[in-house]
């Protein structure tokens, strides 16, 4: 079930900057598709810079997107039955939260570039500010957290990265997401 930002009863959105908005999202199949989980990113943003937020900077925009696509094919290929997406933009922080069914923890895998595949978790860790994973009822959720205030001289805040993660395999997933898109839009 999908409850659209523009759809959500009065009480939950507000018209300033301060009123915390959201979108949600269930899967009840398990059947997600990450283009759909893209596109809700897209429309809370866009409702931030109507409710009187500043716009968020396009990279941060571009690394939410990529966070939320890894996190929900992640969800798809390796938890049975439903799942779904939690969008929460409230201050200066956008929460990303995709919940499965299975209790197993996620792994970051080392940086392979010979590998194809088990790239996603580092790719969220290195495109977010932090993440954090919590068991949830007969599953678990994982939330990828993003400040909408830049560090001084830059249009991003500073990440924790893991240590061998590299800004080539980002720029590289950045290319093949939007091309991506462009075919399916």
């Amino acid at each position: 079930m999908a409850i659209p930002v523009g759809k959500q009863a009065a009480g939950e959105r507000g018209a300033d900057a301060h009123a915390p908005l959201h979108h949600e999202t269930t899967w009840h199949d398990g059947a997600a598709q990450a283009a759909e989980a893209r596109h809700a990113v897209r429309a809370l943003l866009a409702d931030a810079s109507r409710t009187g937020r500043a716009a968020p900077p396009p990279s941060l925009a571009m690394d939410a997107e990529l966070a939320v696509s890894e996190l929900v094919t992640n969800a798809v290929l390796h938890a049975p039955g439903p799942c779904g997406l939690i969008l929460r933009l409230s201050g200066d922080e956008l929460t990303i939260t995709v919940w499965d069914t299975s209790t197993a923890g996620p792994t970051v895998r080392g940086v392979d570039p010979s590998r194809i595949g088990g790239h996603g978790l580092r790719l969220v860790h290195t495109v977010s500010d932090g993440v954090v994973v919590a068991p949830h009822a007969g599953g678990k959720r994982i939330t990828a957290h993003f400040s909408l205030t830049p560090a001084p001289g830059t249009d991003r805040p500073g990440r924790t990265v893991p240590a061998d993660s590299s800004a080539t395999e980002h720029d590289r997933t950045h290319g093949r997401s939007a091309a991506l898109d462009g075919a399916r839009y």
